[in-house]
């Protein structure tokens, strides 16, 4: 009989709402999304003018993009590393030389090849989602 109790009662309560609470962080998710997106967003920003990092950065915060400089220079380092982007030193007129990035022409070719897929996912994404309201 005491197996038989043990099985009927429910898993303890905390255990249960930690695990709802990390399936359910919907703030976490969002965080996510957003960085699955944000190279595209950086090498597009790029895309025909050379910036600083301090201007791609105010770019993403005014598109509500969230991002931290802890974040971004890892990552343009990263896009540096593979051949996407190229930087140069120049004067500031405000204070120390800044680094401005470009995008290399396997950037370019690069980001065309983003847009595109961006464009299917957008698309499919929109079905999916929009499918429920039909």
């Amino acid at each position: 009989m005491q197996t038989t109790e043990k099985m009927e009662q429910s898993p303890p309560k905390a255990g249960l709402h930690k695990k709802q609470k990390d399936i359910m962080n919907v703030e976490n998710t969002k965080a996510q999304m957003r960085k699955g997106v944000l190279e595209y967003c950086i090498l597009s920003i790029l895309n025909g003018e050379d910036k600083y990092a301090s201007e791609i950065l105010k770019t993403l915060k005014d598109a509500k993009m969230l991002v931290v400089e802890g974040t971004i220079y890892p990552l343009l380092t990263r896009l540096k590393n593979a051949g996407l982007l190229n930087y140069r030193w120049e004067e500031s007129t405000s204070g120390p030389p800044r680094k401005y990035y470009t995008l290399t022409e396997t950037g370019k070719l690069f980001l065309k090849e983003l847009d595109t897929t961006w464009d299917e996912l957008r698309k499919a994404t929109n079905i999916v989602t929009n499918s429920k309201n039909s």
